[in-house]
């Protein structure tokens, strides 16, 4: 797997002209950071739990509202690295109906940063680390539209999808994968953590980070980084 994205890696850098996208070199700075070994304790490594909110479940029709993150380090959660970053809007339409969802209004939006400079700050928060998602292709959809449009490449970074890992527990238990049950609350129950109100990009990131924490517990003391890559 680590193999394969250094082979994209190497095929982006060819591609990508870096006086056609100005952010291209941010990624490929973040590209430098050494790819993380695939045998090594997951311990030894950082990861970067992310969490988006958006107006659409589509990123071919959806924008990027707000991007909230916290690094794990150490089996801690490290909460003085928590961000959440708001996204202005480029759309007339303002946020729509999706606002009964995350309960972002076009008046805070209008506050927001520039999606560049979101990209780079997240891009400075990720290299080196390893990132983390609750149903990744959905958070990741709409992160490497933007870093196609202003890179020019996806990130091609290491994911970690608590998701997933929850999901192979379940099917190699002959447990029952039915409506809901994995949620990040559906997930985060099992575990016998605390219900916190969902759809805030940087509760949902904090939430989990400590569902990641707990499935790691719940793995034991030897667990290598490879068996937790999607």
């Amino acid at each position: 797997m680590m193999w394969s994205l250094a082979l994209q890696r190497a095929l982006a850098r060819w591609r990508v002209r870096p006086e056609s996208y100005p952010q291209a070199e941010g990624l490929q700075a973040c590209w430098q950071a050494e790819i993380p070994s695939a045998s090594t304790d997951w311990r030894d490594h950082e990861f970067l739990v992310v969490d988006i909110e958006t107006s659409s479940l589509s990123a071919d029709d959806g924008e990027l509202l707000s991007v909230g993150w916290v690094v794990v380090s150490g089996a801690a959660v490290r909460l003085s690295s928590a961000e959440h970053l708001l996204v202005a809007s480029d759309s007339n339409d303002g946020v729509g109906d999706s606002a009964l969802v995350h309960q972002l209004r076009d008046c805070e939006l209008e506050a927001g940063l520039d999606a560049v400079d979101v990209l780079s700050r997240f891009l400075g928060a990720a290299t080196g680390r390893v990132l983390v998602f609750h149903h990744c292709e959905l958070d990741l959809a709409f992160l490497d539209k933007l870093a196609c449009a202003q890179c020019g490449s996806a990130l091609l970074l290491p994911v970690v999808d608590t998701l997933q890992l929850e999901k192979h527990k379940l099917m190699r238990t002959g447990q029952s994968l039915h409506h809901g049950v994995l949620t990040l609350a559906g997930c985060r129950q099992r575990y016998g953590l605390p219900d916190y109100p969902g759809h805030s990009a940087l509760v949902d990131a904090l939430a989990t980070a400590e569902l990641l924490l707990a499935q790691l517990a719940h793995k034991g003391p030897r667990v290598k980084l490879k068996s937790l890559l999607f």
